[in-house]
């Protein structure tokens, strides 16, 4: 698979990346699939493992962490990344409500808990999950520097942040952010809009794509409710993506993927299905290109009108 930079950091990644969040529930569904499903992306050229604290409440990462020792080579051929800030209901008192922390205390304990999970020294990619109305970005900066410097973690991204909060962060921190995690698909282009990618292009920031289909929406159940997207618009989506799925002779997830590809932002899409023929068919999109004119009939498609 063709690979990218993360950013302006050493590292990186194949084209697409493979998603965590789903793994745990696979192997409670049957014992053994996350762990078939982690070593099928590997096998498959994935080179970008992406987790979080809170995925199966940490049961992923652990998953991971047993994959990464039971694999030949694969901890030297991949980056691992994970996520803090998510705190779930109850987790400190019965009545806690669920909550964003980028407190300190639980960034530092965060880390040293997923490093435990996953058996690994340090951690490649450390993002902020989601973002904290009560952050102190000094606070924040001084704990991910703190980590850093100790070897725990090796590169900074935050997901799901506003361009102003990225700004803002970055202007404080003595390293640069390399990643934007963020909804990005073609039933959710906000991005586009809003100034995210903009913002990333200028600042050399690789934005990575969660939810590049939708929920499984974009690849293949086109009957499924959408907040986003009406049952028409959804269906006029499903045939435009399988128009251009035919041109191509791939799939409709693949288009899907290749539409997120052809982005000047260089946008990472991860991909989150733990079934070994889509892990494996995903890859084919880093070899599709579309045209200008399928680009933005796929747009069209998904709008509902014309570009202005």
């Amino acid at each position: 698979m063709h690979s990218l930079q993360l950013g302006r950091s050493p590292l990186t990644s194949s084209r697409l990346a493979y998603g965590c969040w789903r793994i745990a529930e696979a192997d409670g569904a049957s014992p053994g699939a996350g762990g078939a499903a982690l070593t099928t992306a590997f096998e498959a050229g994935y080179t970008l493992f992406d987790g979080a604290d809170v995925y199966g409440g940490g049961r992923a990462e652990e998953l991971l962490g047993e994959t990464l020792r039971a694999v030949p080579g694969m901890r030297a051929r991949v980056a691992i990344t994970s996520k803090c800030g998510v705190r779930r209901a109850g987790d400190t008192a019965p009545d806690a409500p669920k909550r964003w922390d980028w407190s300190r205390q639980h960034i530092v304990a965060s880390c040293e808990a997923s490093l435990r999970r996953l058996g690994v020294d340090a951690i490649d990619l450390y993002l902020l999950h989601r973002p904290d109305h009560l952050g102190e970005p000094q606070e924040v900066v001084a704990a991910l520097d703190a980590l850093r410097s100790a070897g725990k973690l090796r590169w900074v991204g935050v997901s799901n942040c506003r361009p102003s909060l990225l700004q803002l962060l970055q202007s404080v921190a003595p390293f640069p952010v390399v990643v934007n995690q963020v909804e990005i698909s073609l039933a959710h282009t906000a991005a586009l809009e809003d100034g995210t990618l903009d913002q990333c292009m200028e600042r050399r920031i690789t934005p990575m794509a969660w939810s590049p289909l939708a929920g499984g929406l974009l690849g293949g159940r086109a009957t499924q409710s959408s907040p986003q997207l009406s049952p028409q618009r959804i269906a006029t989506l499903a045939g435009a993506l399988d128009a251009v799925a035919a041109a191509h002779g791939v799939g409709r997830s693949v288009v899907a993927y290749a539409w997120l590809l052809r982005h000047p932002a260089l946008i990472l899409p991860i991909v989150g299905s733990t079934q070994p023929a889509r892990i494996r068919a995903a890859v084919t999109a880093a070899d599709i290109e579309l045209t200008r004119e399928e680009w933005y009939a796929l747009l069209e498609a998904a709008r509902g009108v014309p570009v202005p």
